[in-house]
């Protein structure tokens, strides 16, 4: 009798399994072939960037409105490429095209960001730089607070100028002031020496502050930040227009 009575479980179990199988096979099946819904677009926005909006992204995926997407058939919609139109993107990190249970098509979108402007003397042609050493161009939606570099005396710097070990350097360093707020804020312009060194204005105060070249970063900043906690509030702001901190255990002020 009992054995019988774990039969017939196993049965029922079995037979329950089957039919929600079957019901998911038929959910997948009618989802597959709904038409498309509505498009959504979702642009994370971490970093209080601007540099894409919803309309664009739908322009992307439309091709300016030529590829209607509401109401298509999914078969004729290959999400993989939908993606690649939006990584495309300069300012596209990354994508992700996909369908929900309603038939709606979503595409959530990363935005890629600046963490410096490449300064030139003609101001149209200045570009941005990521944070992996490559070129962004300049957005008539949005303008990035980001510290400007070029090199001393005006010469421009190229994104390519950071691409090899020595350009990984610099990087690191730019990557720091922008991973930093308070350095975010208070780094004026960036330049870089004949000779490799480098050297910034700051925001508060007139001193140029002398860097040297872009090795023991961290350290370099905290005696930096040990000058602006012991000098000025004694002496002020002005007493100095120098401050060096590119030697090992030392503050040069002049």
């Amino acid at each position: 009798m009992e054995l019988k009575r774990k039969a017939n479980n196993l049965l029922f179990a079995t037979g329950c399994l089957v039919l929600l199988l079957a019901l998911g096979a038929f959910a997948a099946l009618r989802q597959a072939n709904r038409p498309v819904g509505g498009v959504i677009v979702s642009i994370s926005n971490e970093f209080n960037n601007f540099f894409i909006s919803e309309r664009e992204v739908t322009s992307l995926l439309t091709r300016r409105g030529e590829e209607r997407l509401e109401g298509a058939n999914p078969a004729d919609i290959d999400l993989k490429d939908l993606e690649a139109r939006l990584k495309a993107h300069s300012f596209v990190k990354d994508a992700q095209v996909y369908r929900d249970l309603a038939g709606n098509l979503h595409a959530d979108v990363r935005q890629n960001r600046p963490i410096a402007r490449l300064v030139h003397s003609d101001t149209r042609q200045d570009s941005y730089l990521d944070a992996d050493g490559n070129r962004l161009p300049l957005s008539p939606l949005f303008t990035a607070r980001v510290v400007p570099i070029s090199r001393l005396g005006g010469q421009p710097l190229s994104a390519s100028f950071f691409q090899d070990s020595t350009g990984q350097r610099y990087l690191e360093f730019l990557r720091y002031i922008d991973e930093k707020p308070f350095w975010r804020a208070q780094v004026a312009e960036v330049f870089v020496g004949s000779n490799g060194k480098l050297s910034f204005t700051q925001q508060v105060g007139d001193q140029r502050v002398e860097f040297g070249f872009p090795e023991n970063i961290s350290e370099k900043f905290a005696k930096l930040m040990v000058f602006y906690r012991q000098i000025p509030p004694v002496l002020g702001w002005d007493t100095y227009h120098r401050v060096n901190v590119e030697f090992k255990d030392q503050i040069i002020c002049e």
